[in-house]
């Protein structure tokens, strides 16, 4: 997991380190790792660095200071660099002569060519978006020259770094070197988008940050190691059996991508209960079909309400699912069916873990409102009103726990906003419940292996929810064979 900091406990941390180094030392630090990532971006992108034209955009405050250090590194190797300050009577006074004297420029104009701008404008401090001056020059900086590279310092200006919201104008980077550790804004919300690749520099803030972080980042180790593969004497009951309770009449194709998204997890049989049993048994013979819940047989897990409608019928269902003493997976309808507050009871008084998938709307509907720009605080609150594992669907989709805890899946794309999508997920999550996987980290994990199905499926064309189901096999398969293995026994 990479952890990751709110504003405030990074300034608290920055703080305490400052008292401990030379004045200056941090930013010295900051500028060494920046101007060595730049260096090697130019190198990949234009064959090195000498020649290349640099553009600065420098802000007032430590942020203008590491650009214009970076820039003046990058003068010294060849480049040619020139920097425009935001306002030139409270730019960085060290970090301009540095520059200076590496014979760089400084200019109040953008030029009309550049290889590489510098986004030095705005530090973690900054609040609202870019000020018409910063934005103007942004804007004259992405249409200089063919399309130069974009890398923000420590975070694009103009996102929210604790939230990732976008209020106004802002950076769009390609690539975000941040500094001691990652920042929230920067992997949730727009911000993410906004920040491009993220790359991490050590400047010795780690040891100073005492709090726990405020997120998590899951990446393909965690997600193969929680990964509940078949043991030798495993069976296809001790692997897990997952129950689906999704379909209708009406939509009898979110019991068919339910039951896809089942059968791309871990466990060892699926049992479907529904009115699309038909249906279910002719396209897939291996899954053990019946119309009742009551007669679906032993589960140890529920999936719940994809396409299930919000009749009496459905309302029976959900209850049979929640008074079941085993882990649910709740989605689509059965997130609507809570509303009313009639199966309140039921929830309140479950032992057994509950996940909830809401994407936004869903969402407002539960909790009274949207979620609003911090996406974060926002499924923490709803978690620990209705005390269930909350996934807020998204392109960066959040996972909070009533106590507290909070991740967000690196692995969205744009590709799986398509009607179906979040029905493969709620099977695949209900699956890694019923292999064993504690709620959150089976919501981690499906939403952190939906998400690179959503890519495989993208990279032929258009993509359907049927492609995401198709898709789950190769991205498990990516993903274990990815993870780090033991030696073979002998």
């Amino acid at each position: 997991m990479r952890p990751a900091w709110r504003v405030a406990d990074i300034r608290a941390a920055e703080t305490a380190l400052m008292a401990t180094v030379p004045e200056g030392a941090l930013m010295q630090r900051a500028a060494a790792g920046l101007a060595r990532r730049c260096a090697r971006l130019l190198h990949d992108r234009d064959g090195g660095v000498y020649g290349r034209r640099v553009l600065v955009l420098a802000g007032a405050g430590n942020n203008g200071g590491d650009a214009l250090y970076a820039g003046a590194a990058l003068a010294r190797r060849g480049a040619a660099v020139t920097a425009v300050p935001v306002d030139a009577e409270r730019v960085h006074r060290a970090g301009l002569a540095a520059l200076h004297s590496a014979g760089g420029l400084v200019s109040d104009a953008v030029p009309d060519r550049a290889d590489l701008v510098i986004d030095g404008i705005l530090g973690i401090g900054g609040r609202g978006g870019l000020r018409p001056r910063a934005a103007e020059l942004v804007a004259a900086a992405a249409r200089a020259g063919d399309g130069p590279a974009v890398v923000a310092v420590d975070a694009p200006s103009g996102i929210d770094v604790d939230t990732g919201a976008v209020p106004g104008d802002a950076v769009s980077a390609h690539l975000t070197v941040t500094f001691g550790a990652l920042k929230t804004g920067l992997i949730v919300g727009a911000g993410a988008v906004r920040s491009g690749l993220i790359e991490l520099v050590d400047i010795g803030l780690r040891p100073w940050l005492l709090t726990a972080p405020a997120l998590s980042v899951p990446d393909t180790t965690d997600v193969a190691a929680w990964w509940p593969g078949p043991r030798p004497d495993d069976d296809k009951y001790s692997r897990g059996v997952v129950g689906v309770a999704t379909g209708s009449a009406r939509y009898p194709g979110a019991a068919l991508l339910s039951v896809a998204g089942a059968l791309g997890g871990p466990a060892g049989m699926v049992r479907y209960a529904g009115t699309a049993a038909d249906l279910v048994r002719s396209w897939y013979p291996s899954v053990i079909v019946t119309e009742r819940t009551g007669d679906a047989g032993r589960v140890q897990s529920w999936v719940c309400g994809s396409g299930l409608g919000t009749d009496e019928r459905a309302v029976a269902v959900l209850r049979s699912v929640l008074a079941a003493p085993v882990p649910v997976c709740l989605d689509a309808d059965a997130i609507t069916l809570l509303v009313d507050g009639s199966c309140a009871p039921l929830l309140r008084e479950r032992s057994a873990p509950v996940v909830l998938t809401p994407h936004d709307r869903e969402f407002a509907r539960l909790a009274g409102g949207r979620p609003g720009d911090d996406r974060v605080e926002a499924a923490l609150r709803l978690a620990a009103k209705v005390n269930a594992v909350v996934l807020l669907k998204g392109d960066r989709t959040v996972i909070a726990t009533p106590a507290g805890a909070a991740y967000v899946n690196p692995t969205g794309t744009p590709a799986l906003a398509t009607a179906g999508s979040g029905d493969v997920l709620a099977g695949l999550l209900g699956a890694l419940l019923a292999a064993g996987l504690a709620a959150d980290r089976a919501a981690v994990a499906a939403a952190y292996l939906h998400g690179l199905a959503g890519r495989v499926a993208a990279g032929s064309g258009p993509v359907t929810a049927v492609e995401v189901a198709t898709a789950l096999r190769p991205a498990v398969a990516s993903t274990l064979a990815a993870a780090p293995r033991s030696p073979e026994p002998v």
